[in-house]
This record gives structure tokens, C-alpha cells and sequence, in this order.
């Protein structure tokens, strides 16, 4: 690979450039055309964040981006066998090379991560990826490349509504003892609807947009110590409020015990401290949808519940966050479009704002004849 770079800056503060570390506490741009090779650390404490051409990070040894103020690149490739430490954000607005080496951001710092700003990347891989927080600011689908260690797993998010910033780090480890969170997340504690929950990984995913969540499995995953269906796998999120494992559904699934990948229905990421898979029982055949919007557009616009039909009657009630009564009914036939009907919180007949709302479902399987209740929250966005 050709690192010989020419310098191209529309103008340049004042530098240090020592055995050790570039140090920049002026203000340097890159214009077009213009490409800069980083053999050792990088200190910014100025502005170098208006850059176009190419900027890369190359040797063996590890090196280290810290300084007081975040670097912004245009295009950026990393060739750092012993890998690249973000000890301040480094952020990419075009395109991102993985060609040797990790980006390590500290788990213990949600402040610290590898920004992508409407960016793309390439040569990801399971020694070439971020192992940490990765960051997204746009509105594009996409996968961020994270993983833990010598392992890739990425996790991939729908197009939010808005510009919007996610950030989402992969996790190998037991959920039921993290070593970076406060809070431990047992497995044992999941919701009614549930039969088993992966305790051999998890994945951290901040935002405030609706999306819908796309997690993948691999042998060391053992999806086989869950189910022998992939069909009855589910992706789960840690409640903080009930500290339980609540459904977020499954929309696709594909692959097999060995290697695959599972999509949620829509939900709003901050909802949930940690993201993983769990299962169902065979023969449960409930989905409840934690989420809809009922703005007219024909997709997702009422609270729907599939697998009502197995039942030989059923009831529903929803409350606002007041435990305020705004819709019920006998034998739900999956037809509220989040309307109220009842005066006494929002006017009757009135679609109620944007927010979580908590449900009881009862009902009677047809076979059992035993009586089963759910309980959980809907989120309602427009």
C-alpha cells in the first residue's frame, strides 16, 4: 500500500510534532485531494473537524487518539495491527477502511465511540472491527461493526424517523454478571410470554428514535440451549421499570441453530437497558406488538396481538402512566388505533399523545382451558 501523503490544509495552527504524538492545538483542515498518514498518537486540543481527502493510521504498535476536542475525518482507513484506542470520539463522513486492527473505545464511557456521521465502511471483520461504542448520527439504515475481542457481531438498526444518534457496543459475556454495568440482568426474570433467555451474550443499544433491531447468532451464541426452532426465537429487552426480559417480537428470522440473525417489531431503544435473544415455548404461538403508530399510512397503525385466535375468549385494558383507564375491551380483535374512550383522562374519542402505555391481556386457551395474563407496555408514536 502506497503511504506516501501530501498535505494539503486550507490553513494550520499551531503544531507539535514530537517522537510520540502529533499534537494540534491550532486549527488544520484537509482539503480535496489532500491525504495525511498518522504514524504515532494523535492529540487534539484544537479544531480538525472540517476535513475532506483521506486520513490514515498506520504501524504495528497501538496508537491512540486522545486530546480535548473530537477529530472529524472525511475519509479515514486504519491499518494498526495492535489496534487503534479512542480515548476521545473519532468521527468518519464519508467512508471508514478497516484494514488491520480493532478501534478500542472504553466500555465504562458511553461518551467516548467511533462516530459514524452519515458514513460508510468496509473490511470489517473479527479482528477488525469496534470493539466498544460504535455511533451512528443520521437517518440510514444501518449495521454497526462491533464486536468483543476476536469475535464480530454486529447488530444492524431500520431507518429512524429523524436525524438521529444511536450508539451500540456487542458484549461477550454473562448478562447475568456484566463486568461494565451497575445492574445485573437475570435471566431468570422474564416475561410470562417467554420460556428461556440467552445468558451467553448481550448487546447495548442507546437512542430515542423507534426503530426496528436486527441481532445475530453464531455457534458460540448456543441458539440449541434455547429452542430446536429458530422460529420460536424473540429478541428481548432488560425492563428497567418491571427488571424483567420483555418481548420485542420477531418481524424476520433467518439461518439456523449454528449461524443466523432475528429482527424485532419497532421500539424505542432507551426503553431498554440491554438488548439480547431469548425464546418462546412451542405451541405459544402470542406476539404482542410493543409498539405502533396510528397516524393513517396503513403499517403498524393498530395495537396488534397475533394468535388471539387460539383462544376461546379474551380481555384487554389499557392505562396511561397515571393508571388511568383509556381502552377496553372483551374479546380484542386487534382494532384500537390508540383512541381513548374514557373522558376522565384525554377527551373521549381523542387519539392519546405519544408515550408508553401499560396493558393487561387475559385470556383462555382452547385446549388448556387455562386462564393466562399478560402484562406489559405499548409504546404509541406517530
Amino acid at each position: 500500500m502506497n503511504k506516501i501523503f501530501t498535505f494539503i490544509f486550507l490553513s494550520i495552527g499551531q503544531l507539535l510534532i514530537g517522537q510520540t504524538a502529533f499534537h494540534n492545538f491550532g486549527d488544520i483542515q484537509i482539503h480535496d485531494e489532500g491525504k495525511i498518514g498518522f504514524h504515532t498518537n494523535l492529540i487534539n486540543d484544537g479544531m480538525f473537524n472540517s476535513n475532506l481527502g483521506l486520513s490514515g493510521f498506520y504501524g504495528e504498535d497501538q496508537l491512540t487518539i486522545s486530546g480535548t476536542s473530537i477529530a472529524e475525518f472525511y475519509n479515514s482507513e486504519i491499518d494498526v495491527l495492535d489496534g487503534l484506542n479512542l480515548e476521545t470520539s473519532m468521527g468518519v463522513y464519508n467512508t471508514l477502511e478497516f484494514i488491520n486492527g480493532k478501534v478500542f473505545t472504553p466500555r465504562s464511557d458511553l461518551d467516548i465511540s467511533l462516530d459514524f456521521l452519515q458514513a460508510d465502511y468496509n473490511g470489517e471483520y473479527d479482528f477488525e472491527h469496534v470493539d466498544g461504542y460504535a455511533a451512528l448520527f443520521g437517518d440510514i439504515d444501518f449495521t454497526f461493526p462491533i464486536g468483543d475481542e476476536d469475535k464480530l457481531r454486529p447488530l444492524s438498526i431500520s431507518k429512524p424517523n429523524s436525524i438521529s444518534t444511536f450508539k451500540s457496543a456487542y458484549f461477550y459475556e454473562d448478562p447475568n454478571s456484566p463486568t461494565t454495568f451497575s445492574t445485573l440482568f437475570d435471566t431468570n426474570s422474564f416475561a410470562p410470554i417467554l420460556s428461556k433467555v440467552n445468558d451467553k451474550e448481550f448487546w447495548d443499544l442507546d437512542g430515542n428514535e423507534a426503530i426496528e433491531v436486527t441481532l445475530t447468532w453464531d455457534l458460540d451464541s448456543d441458539i440449541k440451549n434455547l429452542t430446536d426452532d429458530i422460529e420460536l426465537l424473540r429478541v428481548v429487552g432488560w425492563n428497567t421499570k418491571t427488571l424483567r426480559w420483555d418481548s420485542l417480537g420477531r418481524n424476520d428470522v433467518s439461518g439456523d441453530l449454528e449461524e443466523g440473525d432475528i429482527t424485532s417489531i419497532s421500539f424505542v431503544p432507551n426503553d431498554y437497558e440491554v438488548l439480547t435473544i431469548a425464546s418462546e415455548p412451542a405451541g405459544n404461538e402470542f406476539t404482542i406488538n410493543t409498539g405502533f403508530s396510528p397516524n393513517g399510512d396503513g403499517m403498524n397503525d393498530n395495537f396488534e396481538i397475533s394468535g388471539l385466535d387460539l383462544t376461546q375468549e379474551n380481555s384487554i385494558e389499557v392505562y396511561d402512566r397515571w393508571g388511568k383507564i383509556i381502552y377496553e375491551k372483551d374479546n380484542y380483535d386487534n382494532t384500537w388505533g390508540g383512541i381513548s374512550e374514557n373522558s376522565g383522562t384525554i377527551d373521549k374519542g381523542i387519539v392519546v399523545p405519544v408515550g408508553t402505555y401499560y396493558f393487561i391481556l387475559k385470556l383462555k386457551d382452547k385446549v388448556t382451558l387455562k386462564n393466562r395474563t399478560y402484562k406489559g407496555w405499548v409504546y404509541i408514536n406517530y
